[in-house]
């Protein structure tokens, strides 16, 4: 078996504001199969943390699971040639209200790699000033923010509610084993 593999073509099946989907026609080893894929510009996130050692959480509709999700603030690098910090440090403001003087880059990861090609880009940010928020669309403008204490965000966590990913990556990166004791 080799590690030959090769794009033969694409076919557009959807485009959307946020992502797009595409049949890859790929071959390999003489053969060709298809797989769809979901195409991302990227997103990033915000692990947003007070001087009183809160983080901040943005609890948004989310139509995929028609409910509610805390999250960290995110959002999708929608802005043409923007640079992934610019980004991050709009949507802080927008989601949360908020400017950071300290910003550390955690990482990048891949969200779904099987079928999308979305990669999140994360941060964290220190040293935050409180402004008013510039929430944009409907999810945003009904959304609710509040600012855990690591102990009452480790209950939360450890509900019945789903973690998002993006959330746990940033919590282990900054916290490591965030909900041990």
């Amino acid at each position: 078996m080799s590690d030959s593999f090769e794009v033969e073509r694409t076919e557009a099946l959807l485009h959307s504001r946020v992502f797009s989907v595409e049949r890859r026609t790929i071959r390999h080893d003489g053969e060709s199969f298809s797989r769809d894929v979901a195409v991302h510009r990227g997103a990033v996130a915000i692990l947003a943390i007070n001087d009183a050692g809160e983080i901040g959480l943005v609890r948004q509709y989310r139509a995929a699971f028609d409910q509610h999700l805390w999250e960290i603030p995110a959002g999708t690098r929608d802005v043409e040639h923007e640079e992934p910090l610019a980004t991050a440090k709009r949507e802080l403001r927008e989601e949360l209200g908020c400017e950071a003087a300290e910003w550390t880059l955690l990482g990048r990861f891949m969200n779904s790699p099987g079928w999308s090609s979305q990669v999140m880009t994360v941060y964290e940010a220190r040293t935050i000033t409180q402004h008013e928020r510039a929430p944009a669309g409907p999810e945003e403008a009904s959304s609710l923010v509040q600012w855990f204490s690591a102990e009452d965000l480790r209950e939360l966590l450890r509900g019945e509610d789903a973690i998002d990913s993006t959330t746990a990556v940033a919590l282990h990166r900054v916290f490591g084993s965030f909900l041990d004791r």
